[in-house]
C-alpha cells in the first residue's frame, strides 16, 4: 500500500468517478458528502473570458470538484482551493494531480475561521480573487439529524450563524469588483441576501427548479464586491422535462462543460 492509499484509508472506500462528458475523473468518498449536480451548475457560473480576468477561489472544496470545474472548462483559470478536512484535501491533491492540473490549481487546508497562517504560508493573498465560489454545507446544526460520521456531519451541516462567516469570507478574498457566488438551497435565500448585503451588490439571484411548475430547490446568488447596484432575478432554471431526464441547455452543462445560458449568467 503506498502513502496515497494509507491516507486515504482514514476515509474510507472511495469511487472514481466522471464528471464533464469524462473530461474530468475524481476520487471522492463513497459514503458521505459526493459532489454532483449543484457542483456543476456552480462551476458554470464561471465563463472562460471571466476566468481570463484573475484567479478563482473555490471554499470549501471538498475532493475539489467545483474548482477543477472549472480549471477544465476555462484553459486559462488559475484555481486556489480552500478545504479544512485533512482526508479531502488528500483527496484533492490526488485529483489535481490525477487530471494533470497541478500547474493552475492549488489547495490550501485551512478552516475559514483561523486561515490566516495557512494563507500566508501558501502566498494566498486577501483581495485577489476575481471570483470566489462557495457551495457550504446546506444544514443547519440545531434542525437536522446527525449525519451518521463526522466527516459525513461537517460537510453536510454548519452551526446556524456560521453562513455569514462565509459570506465574510468571500468578501476577505475577493479583489474589488470581483464576484462571489454561492449555491444553496432555496429556503437559505433570506440568510444569504442578508450576509451578502453591506458586503456585496448588484446581486443576482437565479431560482433552480428540478421540474417546472414545482417550488424552487437551489438559488445561486451572486454580487460583486464593492458595487451598489440593485437585485436582479434570473429566469429560472428548471432541469428536467416531463420524461424526467435533464433538459438540454442542463445537459450542455453537465457533459459539455457549456457555462450557464446568457439569460442565467451570473
Amino acid at each position: 500500500m503506498n502513502a496515497l492509499d494509507l491516507e486515504l484509508s482514514a476515509v474510507g472506500p472511495t469511487s472514481e468517478d466522471l464528471f464533464l462528458g469524462g473530461a474530468l475523473t475524481v476520487r471522492q468518498p463513497r459514503k458521505g458528502y459526493r459532489a454532483g449536480i449543484d457542483a456543476l451548475l456552480l462551476a458554470a457560473t464561471v465563463r472562460p473570458e471571466m476566468a481570463n480576468v484573475g484567479p478563482v477561489l473555490d471554499l470549501g472544496a471538498g475532493a475539489g470538484i467545483v474548482g477543477l470545474c472549472v480549471a477544465v472548462r476555462c484553459p486559462a483559470a488559475q484555481v486556489v482551493l480552500i478545504e479544512r478536512e485533512p482526508h479531502l484535501v488528500t483527496l484533492a491533491r490526488h485529483n489535481i494531480d490525477r487530471n494533470g492540473l497541478s500547474g493552475r490549481v492549488s489547495i490550501v487546508e485551512a478552516d475559514i475561521s483561523r486561515a490566516t497562517a495557512a494563507l500566508e504560508c501558501a502566498g494566498v493573498a486577501s483581495e485577489s480573487f476575481a471570483t470566489v465560489l462557495a457551495n457550504p454545507p446546506y444544514h443547519e446544526k440545531d434542525r437536522s439529524t446527525a449525519a451518521g460520521s463526522r466527516l459525513k456531519a461537517t460537510s453536510h451541516q454548519m452551526p446556524k450563524d456560521e453562513l455569514d462567516a462565509w459570506a465574510r469570507f468571500m468578501c476577505r478574498m475577493a479583489a474589488p469588483g470581483g464576484r462571489a457566488s454561492m449555491i444553496h438551497k432555496a429556503e437559505a435565500l433570506p440568510q444569504i441576501l442578508a450576509s451578502f448585503e453591506g458586503r456585496f451588490g448588484n446581486m443576482t439571484v437565479l431560482p433552480i427548479y428540478a421540474r417546472a411548475r414545482e417550488p424552487a430547490i437551489r438559488v445561486i446568488v451572486s454580487g460583486i464586491k464593492g458595487s451598489r447596484a440593485p437585485l436582479a432575478i434570473k429566469p429560472a432554471l428548471v432541469l428536467h422535462g416531463p420524461n424526467q431526464t435533464f433538459l438540454p441547455e442542463v445537459e450542455a452543462i453537465l457533459r459539455d462543460g457549456s457555462p450557464l445560458a446568457p439569460e442565467y449568467g451570473v
